[in-house]
């Protein structure tokens, strides 16, 4: 167990590495992004944040990614398309979290010639892509905006607003 001191003379207690490197390889993942989002806050004292941010970072650095990184290297298929399903089902909730291995899982997309672990990186992959394309068009929503505004006081052509309103609706779809 890892702990905490608060200066109001209370006790944080946290998983220690030791504990965390028998779980399995996705459930560290879990654990960091559960701590930061829902218990951080809560315990009131700005070092004890810091430290314990420090502490789920040194996990994620030394435990749960290079663990992943090794199943998703290894030769297990079984053990591969495993993780790679929980890998999708924390892709689908929480992006940020699959990030890091992104590009391990299209290396691993690429060099595998098994169809089902193919599909699997696929999956995750354009979970990746969807992102993308979502923040490249809430980017263009503002730019229409800002074109309607213009073409309303009368600084831009209608052809302009047109041309302009067809990209994004391209784009849309």
């Amino acid at each position: 167990m890892k702990l905490f001191h608060k200066k109001d003379g209370g006790i944080v207690q946290l998983v220690g590495k030791d504990e965390i490197k028998e779980w399995p390889v996705e459930l560290p993942l879990i654990f960091i992004e559960y701590i930061r989002k829902n218990k951080l806050g809560s315990y009131n004292d700005k070092k004890v944040e810091k430290d314990i941010e420090k502490y789920l970072d040194e996990i994620l650095t030394e435990i749960a990614i290079p663990r992943m990184i090794s199943v998703l290297d290894g030769e297990d298929e079984i053990e591969i398309k495993t993780v790679l399903e929980r890998i999708d089902e924390l892709a689908k909730k929480k992006l940020d979290l699959v990030k890091p291995i992104k590009s391990y899982i299209e290396k691993l997309k690429k060099k595998s010639k098994k169809k089902d672990i193919s599909k699997a990186c696929s999956s995750i992959l354009s979970i990746f892509v969807k992102e993308e394309n979502k923040k490249k068009l809430a980017d263009k929503r503002k730019k229409m905006r800002q074109i309607e505004q213009e073409f309303l006081q009368g600084k831009i052509s209608g052809e302009e607003y047109a041309r302009s309103r067809k990209e994004y609706l391209i784009m849309k779809e």
